[in-house]
């Protein structure tokens, strides 16, 4: 009798619990990723109730999860919430206490976007100091935060009546409802599932009259209006790099991750993403290194690239070191090998829960293969060993035992078909939107994609593009919300309308955060005058946006 007791009460807790996440929201967000974070803020501000639901168990994604070094292009673009966000930056910064490893004084940022004295903003930061302010701007709102909890990404993951999704059930059996609901997700899994168009991968050049979209085999890195500046030797092989496992002998088979065939005719469309890595948080501090180490399932032969690169005249050491507060870095992708693992992410975007896990963990053991083989093999010159040596994984800012971060860069994924499409046109502002709900500046990027052989048989790299943009531009309201017939209650700030060059140009952190806060406004707006989110009116909505300090032009 005392175990069905028990056993009863078991299960009326539980029920208790779910039912506690069953009640209805005004604004339900999926993904505790930036543009998620600063959705609910705005969102507990505009007196809304608003519940946030991360799938891991940590809050930020890439800003707190090793993207110190902050893209924009131009910090005038940034206003808001992203704005306060740098702004608490700056703060954590200002206390002598949070320099633990350095002086401040000592600390010079080498970043792309350098904070210049007299600023009220700081532009670059370590993971663990981006979790704290995110955390004390949450601290004063009414938000509930969901750690731990995935869509469930079958039909009973969405209920969904006439275009209005009612609620979200999660892989636990809890089920949130929802006045309006926002996938701020890397992945757009919550868009996918509510049956909202999408695509992946990259465009015909044919199909919104780019030119710097789909396969760039022959690409030559361009400013605006096509001016070309230098050629496609960023970010690949030194000339003459063999791709066969036995030099020399093509019936000896490819080495690894490298495609059989071309790469495919210029400018034509595919289904491949560009490259996933480790935004890597590293230190040369020696009480708060960790060394580099060999991980199990470790191959000689995935970097035998590595090698033949060196040994054909590769000069510069393969990563960008982006030097962050208190001895840590960002560390980024560079040259031909390097921290990209380049074609091995293609099924990604659509892969089940488990398989992506496996993908993650693939991702993880190359890019720990290659740190430790930089810092120990004799193939690698000596003069790049003694670099890499002196470096490692922080102590201090991830809570296992070798200090790798969990937060895949996921730099794009699924890519939603709305009634406007942002492309290469409106980065070059040959196309101007007229119902602007942020800004983004910085250059139309896309990192490789593939791994190929050439016509002189020698291996080659695939699909990155650098490509400026002459100031900042608008980015559509209608871009980051569905097509009325396919979803009337759903925000997509992060995977939102746009081709895939223009995506690389948006798809910036803080530009993340800025359109989840205009989303937010937008739900609320679209609450109260009870309209479809296509309906909102947008001279009311760009007044909102610019209460709320938000910069449109």
């Amino acid at each position: 009798m005392k175990n069905i007791l028990i056993t009863l009460c078991v299960i009326l807790s539980t029920c208790l619990s779910q039912h506690a996440y069953s009640q209805k929201y005004d604004i339900v967000i999926y993904g505790g990723t930036s543009a998620g974070i600063a959705a609910a803020i705005q969102a507990s501000r505009l007196n809304k109730s608003v519940v946030l639901i991360e799938p891991s168990h940590r809050l930020g994604g890439l800003t707190t999860g090793g993207l110190g070094q902050t893209d924009i292009g131009n910090k005038q673009a940034i206003g808001g919430i992203s704005r306060e966000f740098y702004q608490g930056i700056k703060a954590y910064y200002d206390k002598q206490e949070n320099w633990n490893w350095q002086k401040k004084s000592e600390y010079m940022d080498s970043g792309q976007t350098r904070t210049q004295e007299g600023e009220d903003a700081m532009w670059t930061f370590e993971p663990s100091a981006a979790l704290k302010v995110y955390h004390e701007m949450l601290e004063g709102e009414k938000v509930d935060i969901l750690y731990g909890e995935r869509l469930l990404r079958t039909e009973a993951g969405v209920n969904k009546s006439s275009g209005e999704i009612q609620a979200i059930t999660m892989e636990s059996g809890k089920t949130i409802e929802g006045k309006m609901f926002m996938d701020a997700t890397y992945e757009g899994d919550l868009m996918a599932v509510a049956g909202v168009s999408y695509t992946v991968g990259r465009e015909s050049n044919d199909q919104y009259k780019e030119s710097l979209n789909g396969v760039q085999a022959n690409y030559w890195s361009v400013t605006l209006k096509g001016k070309a500046s230098r050629n496609a030797r960023n970010h690949n092989f030194v000339p003459g790099v063999d791709p066969y496992i036995e030099k020399g002998n093509p019936a000896s088979g490819l080495l690894p991750y490298i495609i059989e065939g071309g790469p495919g005719i210029d400018g034509s469309g595919d289904k491949k993403v560009q490259a996933y890595g480790f935004r890597m948080c590293l230190t040369d501090h020696p009480e708060n290194r960790i060394p580099f180490k060999k991980p199990e399932g470790y191959d000689e032969l995935n970097y035998e690239l590595l090698f033949r690169n060196f040994e054909a005249g590769e000069t510069q050491l393969p990563w960008i070191n982006s030097s962050m507060p208190n001895r840590k870095t960002d560390t980024n992708n560079r040259q031909g090998f390097s921290t990209d693992f380049v074609g091995q992410n293609h099924e990604y975007p659509e892969a089940s829960y488990e398989e992506r896990e496996k993908i993650v963990a693939a991702h993880r053991i190359y890019q720990q293969g290659l740190m430790w083989t930089l810092a120990n093999h004799p193939r690698i010159p000596q003069k790049v060993r003694d670099v890499y040596a002196s470096w490692g994984t922080t102590k201090d800012e991830f809570e296992n035992e070798d200090g790798w971060q969990n937060q895949l860069y996921i730099r794009e994924a699924r890519r939603m078909i709305s009634d406007l499409v942002m492309t290469q046109l409106h980065c070059e502002r040959l196309e101007v939107v007229d119902d602007a709900v942020g800004l983004a500046a910085y250059g139309m990027d896309s990192h490789n994609i593939q791994r190929y052989v050439d016509h002189n048989g020698y291996v080659q790299n695939e699909g990155n593009v650098e490509a400026h943009v002459d100031g900042p531009y608008p980015i559509s309201y209608k871009s980051i919300v569905p097509k009325k017939q396919e979803a009337t209650n759903l925000f997509v700030p992060v995977c939102l309308s746009a081709s895939h060059i223009a995506f690389g140009s948006i798809r910036m952190e803080p530009v993340f955060m800025v359109l989840g806060q205009s989303a937010a406004i937008a739900a609320s707006l679209a609450i109260d005058e009870k309209v479809p989110v296509q309906d909102v009116p947008y001279e009311r909505l760009k007044s909102e946006l610019v209460a709320n300090k938000q910069r449109l032009d």
